[in-house]
């Protein structure tokens, strides 16, 4: 059997025709104005779901990269604290020769002893170095200063590492026990070699004790402990390093699955429009013309 074709067919066949025009017209030109492929998970679920993980992935770079500045900021701070401590040792070592060659008076002595003092109570506030109110060599109790500046010791006992996440199943440790390096023989440490030393040299009758080479086994022990921890920086800055290489290739990726290629959504719309000119030139022909005058 044979369909006839009536003048309303064609009518709803030309409206028909024209509404998928214009509808593709729309997203075209939205495309174009947003200069994305889609604007709501309905235009493209697949596109919609890739571009999703992509962000989250973009989210959790952006955080390992915060945590990887800010461990750097404080190991780059600590390095800083114990360049100041070798300092003030290296100090006192000269001091500690000076004071022991036996042509020196008592005022000497005394004044070297005082010097010596001196550094010590810099060392006290080196110890309790902070950055954005933590204390540095405070193990995990960063609230509380590893120093007491009224006893003179360094009171702090807590062993614990101070890790950032830095990558997936990539921690890194970013703090130097303070116990190891100011306290680390349990006795006082670093604070009771300068004590020592003082109350040698203030005393008539000074001891017997061999203060260059208790000064230099805590040189020793401090150069270790930088020494491990200018390793631990080197490897947070391939971290960032990896973590900036990653974020640009995920970015790429997003942008491959969501940004529009300009060029080619611009033709296609103009080819639309043509599609669109054509169908209304070809629709005022079939229209009786009497529609067509009534509509003009």
């Amino acid at each position: 059997m044979t369909l006839r074709v009536t003048q309303n067919i064609l009518n709803q066949n030309l409206l028909f025709n024209l509404q998928r025009t214009n509808k593709t017209m729309d997203q075209l030109q939205e495309q174009v104005s947003s200069g994305r492929k889609i604007n709501k998970p309905s235009d493209n679920p697949v596109i919609a779901v890739r571009g999703m993980f992509y962000r989250s992935s973009l989210n959790e770079i952006d955080q390992y990269k915060r945590n990887a500045d800010d461990g750097l900021s404080w190991m780059t701070s600590t390095d800083e604290a114990l360049d100041e401590v070798t300092s003030v040792l290296q100090r006192v070592r000269e001091l500690t020769i000076q004071g022991e060659n036996g042509t020196n008076s008592e005022t000497d002595r005394n004044a070297i002893a005082e010097e010596i003092s001196q550094l010590k109570e810099h060392l006290g506030e080196i110890s309790n170095s902070q950055i954005a109110g933590k204390y540095i060599f405070a193990g995990t109790d960063v609230k509380t200063p590893p120093y007491s500046s009224a006893t003179k010791e360094f009171t702090n006992a807590n062993n614990e590492k101070l890790e950032l996440v830095v990558g997936q199943n990539n921690t890194v440790q970013i703090n130097v026990k303070g116990i190891d390096v100011f306290n680390n023989d349990g006795t006082g440490g670093i604070f009771k070699v300068l004590s020592d030393i003082e109350t040698d040299f203030r005393s008539p009758n000074p001891g017997s004790t061999d203060h260059l080479a208790q000064l230099d086994g805590q040189m020793d022990n401090l150069l270790r402990h930088r020494s491990e921890l200018g390793a631990r920086m080197n490897r947070m800055e391939l971290s960032i390093s990896r973590i900036d290489g990653l974020e640009v290739s995920t970015t790429r990726l997003l942008s491959g699955e969501e940004d529009v290629d300009m060029a080619e959504v611009i033709t296609n719309l103009k080819a639309q429009e043509n599609v669109q000119r054509a169908a209304l030139s070809v629709g005022a022909r079939i229209i009786q013309p009497s529609l067509v005058d009534f509509l003009r």
